[in-house]
């Protein structure tokens, strides 16, 4: 009995020490890579790309009648679950700028789409630096995955979100024999739409193979943080309205760019969180090789 205890401790402390030395190189890897310089600029260049992708998104819409319903409840829904604080002025103030962005000519509208291309070319820049890829994809394949990511993102969100309600319809009928079913259905609905999209950022935009048990751990990593950080956000907005106080009816612009450079720290983290452990799995796949190779000799 004695033996199993003190075997099952030295397996803890193991573990514990395997863990220490696992996070120490996390963290040195984010400080390597500058994972808070990167997030600045790409949250300078998404405050630049957000209105022209909101005015493209409502042009596919446009495209699409079916999906024309949704758009209002699409917009609501973000406002609410991904911007933590002051969602009702900034909705007004993007809305507006994209309604003017509509009004623009071809030239001005082709302007547009480029700087919304932009902003998805240097999220692909910076995450293959993060996974170490130097092999470059041709620039035929990455245009097209760019377009592709920026016409068929807001349909795939759209089918999403009409998905999303007819599942919340099921679950309030199922809250007649569980209740508060729906509730709770609700409550984890954004940390689903979170992983999935980091789930889809992680394997799809590095030019290299991100296997799923990989990119599922970080995304939920990734998904936790989000959360947490918006909880966080909003309380610290909602207790010290410093921006407030000191810019006043312009408060709007800072919290913005602090939220959004928020938000690209933790997807950042997210994606240095799959790329140690994939090449934790490396290693250990790499280990097991020499050591088979080693006992067969």
């Amino acid at each position: 009995m004695q033996q199993k205890l003190d075997l099952t401790i030295d397996k803890f402390k193991l573990f514990l020490h395997q863990q220490s030395i696992w996070w120490k190189a996390y963290f040195s890897r984010c400080q390597q890579d500058q994972i808070t310089v990167n997030a600045g600029y790409l949250a300078y260049v998404t405050l630049l790309s957000l209105v022209p992708m909101i005015a493209v998104g409502v042009a596919i819409f446009s495209a699409f009648p079916v999906f024309e319903s949704f758009r209002t409840g699409i917009e609501n829904f973000i406002f609410n679950n991904f911007v933590p604080t002051s969602s009702d002025a900034i909705k007004e103030h993007i809305s507006a700028f994209a309604g003017n962005a509509s009004q623009m000519t071809s030239v001005g509208i082709g302007f547009l789409v480029v700087v919304a291309l932009f902003l998805i070319r240097n999220i692909d820049l910076t995450l293959n630096k993060i996974w170490r890829v130097r092999t470059k994809r041709k620039a035929i394949f990455s245009f097209a995955i760019y377009w592709m990511v920026l016409t068929l993102g807001p349909v795939i969100l759209g089918a999403s979100l009409g998905v999303t309600s007819y599942l919340v319809s099921l679950a309030s009928i199922a809250d007649q024999e569980i209740p508060g079913f729906s509730g709770f259905l609700l409550k984890l609905l954004p940390y689903m739409i979170s992983m999935a999209g980091f789930i889809l950022l992680y394997t799809l935009v590095p030019n290299a193979d991100v296997p799923l048990k990989c990119a599922f751990p970080g995304a939920l990593f990734a998904a936790v943080l989000f959360e947490s950080s918006k909880t966080g956000f909003a309380l610290y907005m909602s207790h010290f309205p410093s921006y407030e106080v000191i810019y006043g009816a312009l408060a709007t612009v800072p919290i913005l760019f602090v939220w959004v450079y928020l938000s690209w720290i933790v997807v950042l983290l997210g994606a240095e969180f799959t790329a140690s452990l994939q090449e934790q799995k490396k290693e250990q796949h790499l280990k097991r090789a020499l050591l088979e190779e080693t006992t067969l000799d």
